[in-house]
């Protein structure tokens, strides 16, 4: 058993990770501090969403660590991967929510499934979630009848629903209109504080991140670009994270993919 940091939640230990000869994370080393919203940032395909598979155990580490709350992910055996789930919460890009079943049995699901608490606490915790959303009188429409901003919301509150140690969150701003987006990021700072929890939120939009986030991780071809608080990163004079903190076009991250120059791909065309 690794020694448990009292300042870290989640750490990765040079990981390194891939998918055949398609390498994502090279090396990766970071800490998630407890208490704190992080923020995971980044271009596409960085390896973002990956990192939350890492520590969720859904894939592990060809080499390196990933440890939550000290316990190594990779070496858990069924049981104990399961009851580390346990402590998490996760938000998935679109809510992921049951179609067929009402917003509130959406909510109750991980209750009914992963406890043996009576009906009528099920139904008291289910409504405090929902009410933590904003949503209590929604309990009883179905996903298809309520906005993608709720939906996300209520997804909120599934993943709350077992006062998890911590919530991981895939572009919970994607797809959403300007007050909800504004909404839902409030929220993400609101329970963070009012519950205790650590939050992880995979995100590209800076700015609304920025505002909620103490901690901005960014990554970049799978490796640590740069990691601090959101206003040293927005001063940063590197030249990848200025490119990105003030979405240039150009910089590092090239606007064209590679290829033969203009004049030889003309050339070889009109041939």
């Amino acid at each position: 058993m690794n020694p448990i940091d009292p300042q870290s939640l989640v750490e990765l230990k040079n990981v390194t990770f891939g998918y055949g000869d398609r390498v994502i994370l090279r090396e990766l080393s970071l800490r998630v501090p407890r208490g704190k919203v992080t923020a995971l940032m980044g271009v596409s395909g960085g390896g973002k969403t990956t990192v939350l598979r890492l520590i969720g155990g859904q894939v592990r580490a060809q080499q390196g660590e990933v440890l939550f709350d000290g316990q190594p992910v990779s070496r858990l055996d069924q049981g104990g991967l399961y009851a580390m789930r346990r402590r998490m919460g996760m938000l998935f890009q679109f809510g992921a929510l049951f179609t067929d079943m009402s917003v509130f049995d959406n909510v109750a699901f991980p209750l009914r499934e992963l406890t043996g608490l009576r009906e009528d606490l099920i139904r008291d915790i289910v409504l405090m979630k929902l009410d933590a959303v904003g949503l209590r009188g929604a309990r009883d429409l179905r996903p298809s009848e309520v906005s993608g901003g709720m939906a996300r919301r209520i997804a909120l509150a599934r993943a709350i629903a077992l006062d998890p140690d911590l919530v991981m969150y895939d572009e919970p701003f994607a797809g959403l209109d300007p007050i909800s987006l504004g909404t839902a990021a409030q929220l993400i700072r609101r329970l963070n504080d009012n519950l205790g929890i650590t939050s992880i939120v995979v995100s590209h939009d800076v700015n609304e991140t920025f505002a909620i986030a103490d901690h901005v991780v960014v990554l970049a071809n799978g490796r640590l670009a740069a990691q601090g608080t959101p206003e040293a990163l927005h001063a940063s004079s590197d030249p990848l994270i200025h490119q990105f903190v003030h979405a240039l076009p150009e910089g590092p991250v090239p606007f064209h993919y590679p290829s033969v120059p203009a004049a030889e791909d003309y050339a070889g065309r009109s041939a």
